[in-house]
C-alpha cells in the first residue's frame, strides 16, 4: 500500500532487459531516488517493477525506465496495477 504522501506505480518491462543488469540499476536508481520497491526477473524474460514515493520521484523513475541501463533495450512499459504491499526499501527480487 501507499502510504499518505505517496505514489505507487508498476510496470512489466520489455525488451531486451534480462542479462544486462536490469534489476542492479533500478535497484540502484530507486535507492538513489529514495523510493521504495521491488524489482525481479520474470519467467518469460520481461523485468517487473514496483515502486513508491513522492510524486516527482516517482515520475522520474518511471521517466528512466523508458531508457533503462545502457546495454538494455526496453521496448516498451507495460503499466500494472499497483501492489497491496511494498518493502519499506528497495529490494532486488529473485
Amino acid at each position: 500500500m501507499c502510504a499518505d504522501q505517496e505514489i505507487c506505480k508498476a510496470f512489466k518491462v520489455h525488451g531486451m532487459v534480462q542479462g544486462v543488469g536490469f534489476r542492479f540499476w533500478a535497484h540502484r536508481e530507486g535507492r538513489r531516488l529514495g523510493l521504495r520497491g521491488l524489482v525481479r526477473n520474470c519467467y518469460d524474460g520481461t523485468v517487473e517493477i514496483a515502486f513508491a514515493g513522492p510524486f516527482d520521484d516517482v515520475q522520474a523513475m518511471s521517466e528512466r525506465l523508458k531508457s533503462g541501463p545502457p546495454a538494455a533495450h526496453v521496448v516498451r512499459l507495460e503499466e500494472l496495477p499497483a501492489p497491496d504491499q511494498l518493502p519499506a526499501d528497495f529490494q532486488i527480487g529473485f
